[in-house]
């Protein structure tokens, strides 16, 4: 095999690969002959099938197969005895010119081809030892305790009649019929016969609620409201309708007592049980926010110390997949940039941005990773299967069985197992302090640094 680097500019490679027909032939010849020691052809005894004759028969495609493994084999090598580190999988072109591509298959010609393709960059991975970070704690007060619990009563309210007469006030559960129509047409799922509905729960269309405010039994009004215009249904999407709504009758709700007997019907043998099960569920939700945002100080940190240049093409894919997600859901809000105070071109500078650090951070924790050794287990892997999957209730098996049957798919679960390990290395070797922060602080502290999307 005969190598010419054709470009060497930036990150960007590019080689021109030879392989002899000579070359090509010999490794055609003892494929065969691997064949011919295993063939079971008729009118022949097993494993004694000539290589001349497999040749006539398969002559073709094992040429084919051969051209096709020297190409894999190329573009590993070319890149891996240089001690370079392809960014992605580099490119592969091949001759276009129906005689020549026969030529080659046919033994009378080189096999010519070139690769191309951006490589990671070289950069030295700095010593995190001692790294100044600062890890937020939430303690979990009785004051929080208690209103989880007051969240747990509410949910779990005991409904009575209203008098005669009264009127539907917010909280209270009105049962009602009722009919809608887009543009005087009633359409599909737009009737209901007994619903129950309590309001102020935010369970239908936006202003739907509302407007049975003040009503009482017997009641029947239009109740006018317009679909959101990221509703589900495209057909309805930001219509305006109508629901002609009966009011049959109308209850108010009183929280349950918290008692024993109310932690038994939770499941609990007692308050006290019951207390400290959401002490402990309240801890596990302050200390995911607390490793979000550590995590997040981690990343900071790295940014401000690494500057490289970065594979195009990965900066660009990144872009493109968060440029989407955006526009996705901006169509869906019913929104412009204008609405957001900015322009598009702002917005694409602001995002590509982002995508580039998201780039670098990820080339960075990579040879941190590869440095220290760290690694994905199968155990670990399928752990993160197994969440992602219960994602999906009901379609357990076809995403399990899509997993499994797609690498990429899988290699997508594992980077962010490796990242947690290489952000844990880092805040393990850190310098670190506690700073106590109350839930909302942090919480606005989490929020924020989503909302920046990097």
């Amino acid at each position: 095999m005969n190598v010419t680097e054709t470009l060497n500019t930036g990150l960007k490679r590019e080689f021109q690969v030879v392989v002899n027909s000579d070359e090509l032939a010999r490794l055609a010849e003892a494929r065969l002959a691997e064949m011919a020691g295993k063939a079971q052809i008729k009118g022949f005894r097993p494993g004694k099938v000539p290589v001349a004759h497999l040749k006539r028969l398969y002559g073709k495609s094992v040429m084919a197969e051969v051209v096709q493994k020297s190409l894999e084999d190329s573009t590993r090598t070319v890149f891996a005895d240089r001690n370079l580190k392809p960014a992605y999988q580099p490119e592969v072109k091949l001759p276009e010119a129906e005689d020549e591509v026969n030529a080659v298959m046919d033994g009378k010609k080189d096999l010519s081809f070139s690769i191309s393709g951006e490589v990671i960059p070289d950069f030295e991975v700095k010593d995190t030892t001692g790294l100044e970070l600062a890890k937020h704690v939430v303690a979990v007060t009785d004051a929080n305790i208690d209103e989880a619990i007051a969240n747990l009563s509410s949910s779990s309210k005991n409904w009575e009649a209203k008098a005669a007469g009264a009127k539907a006030a917010n909280g209270d559960r009105v049962t009602i019929s009722f009919e809608g129509k887009v543009d005087g047409v009633a359409f599909e799922g737009g009737t209901g016969e007994d619903i129950p509905l309590e309001l102020g729960s935010n369970q239908f269309i936006p202003g739907f609620e509302e407007q049975l405010v003040g009503a009482k039994v017997g009641d029947e009004l239009v109740v006018k409201v317009s679909f959101p215009a990221d509703y589900a249904v495209d057909t309805l999407a930001g219509k305006p309708a109508e629901f002609t709504t009966k009011v049959s009758a109308i209850e108010t709700g009183t929280g349950a007592a918290v008692d024993d007997e109310f932690a038994k019907r939770m499941g609990f043998e007692n308050v006290g049980a019951l207390r400290e099960m959401v002490k402990s569920s309240l801890a596990r939700e302050f200390e995911r926010m607390t490793a979000m945002k550590l995590k997040r100080d981690v990343l900071d940190a790295l940014d401000k110390q690494y500057t490289f240049d970065l594979p195009e093409r990965l900066v660009e894919t990144e872009f493109s997949s968060i440029w989407t997600a955006l526009n996705n859901e901006m169509q869906k809000a019913g929104k412009t940039f204008a609405d957001e105070d900015t322009t598009e071109e702002k917005a694409r500078d602001e995002y590509r941005a982002i995508a580039a650090r998201r780039v670098r951070l990820g080339l960075v924790l990579g040879m941190m990773g590869e440095k220290e050794g760290v690694n994905v287990n199968e155990q670990e892997l399928q752990q993160a299967l197994i969440a992602r999957v219960r994602q999906f209730p009901g379609q357990e098996r076809q995403v399990y069985d899509f997993y499994r049957k797609n690498p990429s798919a899988l290699i997508e679960l594992r980077g962010p197992i490796f990242e947690q390990k290489v952000v844990d290395l880092i805040v393990a070797k850190a310098s670190l302090s506690e700073k106590s922060v109350s839930r909302e602080d942090l919480k606005k502290m989490v929020e924020d640094d989503l909302d920046s999307a990097a």
